[in-house]
């Protein structure tokens, strides 16, 4: 089910995609259906994949005709193949053919995003390795985007730079190292708030584990060495492998022992899934 947050977050972009494709009005739709005029319609699966978002669908249509009568077929999280009927639904012909872009964009992106998140899913079954999202989402769509990962089956990582402290490369340089940067983070980050490390080599994973944080992050590793950084490791703390975690190589990284694979290209790379709407009578 998707929460009230990420509901509002649809009106909010729902707003500005209304003023960027209606302005005054639709124009061609307003000079040649009546106001009156009901028609049903359906949402129809053009690809295989996974649904994500009917509910902004919906959202965007009721903006139209608050009177509108809805019916989820297949409901987000659904496998579908070419000609499944998803949704179902009754409005004035004019609310259906305005809406119908603004639905569509909000569906096929979120369905792309949820299809890709479950093809990595497959990928790695058998195994107990999560596959997380990263910040690398479009603006203003980050509740969205990671709302349609999860219906893919994959999982969040961090929100924002607010809830859980991430020490990167260039927070490592200007603290000084890794153990600078840990013990500066630790006396004014209360200890609820989890603490990840990004490491390249070694050396690096070595200085990360004597300072306690919790996850650590082999950033742009090969396979071999990210296998070699989880025995040194050794379960004392949670890994996170990281960087060109493409879809033919997961496999052979979730086989290395790490515990998360992130993969900015759930969200930064969407193929959006291809939705048809089609008036039925």
């Amino acid at each position: 089910m998707m929460d009230e947050k990420t509901l509002r977050s649809a009106e909010v972009l729902f707003d500005l995609a209304y003023a960027e494709d209606i302005g005054d009005g639709d124009i061609t739709t307003n000079n040649l259906i009546n106001p009156g005029e009901a028609r049903t319609a359906q949402l129809v699966a053009k690809a295989e994949g996974v649904i994500a978002g009917l509910p902004v669908a919906e959202m965007v249509f009721r903006k139209f005709d608050k009177n509108i009568v809805w019916k989820e077929i297949l409901p987000d999280g659904s496998k579908v193949k070419p000609g499944d009927i998803i949704a179902e639904f009754k409005g004035t012909y004019r609310a259906l053919l305005t809406g119908e872009r603004k639905a569509l964009n909000f569906l096929q992106r979120l369905s792309g995003i949820a299809t890709y998140a479950n093809r990595c899913m497959e990928e790695i079954k058998g195994t107990n390795v999560e596959i997380l999202d990263t910040r690398k989402t479009l603006p203003g769509y980050r509740h969205l985007d990671k709302y349609a990962v999860r219906m893919g089956g994959a999982s969040n990582h961090r929100f924002g730079l607010y809830d859980m402290v991430m020490i990167k490369d260039n927070h490592i340089q200007i603290a000084g190292g890794i153990t600078a940067a840990v013990e500066a983070i630790r006396k004014n980050v209360p200890k609820s708030i989890k603490i990840e490390v990004e490491t390249t080599n070694i050396e690096q994973v070595k200085e990360a584990l004597a300072a306690d944080v919790d996850i650590i992050m082999l950033d742009n590793m090969s396979s071999s060495l990210m296998k070699e950084c989880v025995e040194i490791i050794d379960r004392r703390a949670k890994i996170e492998a990281s960087g060109n975690m493409t879809i033919k190589r997961i496999q052979k990284v979730a086989h290395t022992g790490v515990n998360y694979i992130s993969i900015g290209a759930l969200t930064h790379s969407v193929k959006a899934l291809d939705i048809s709407q089609r008036i039925v009578d």
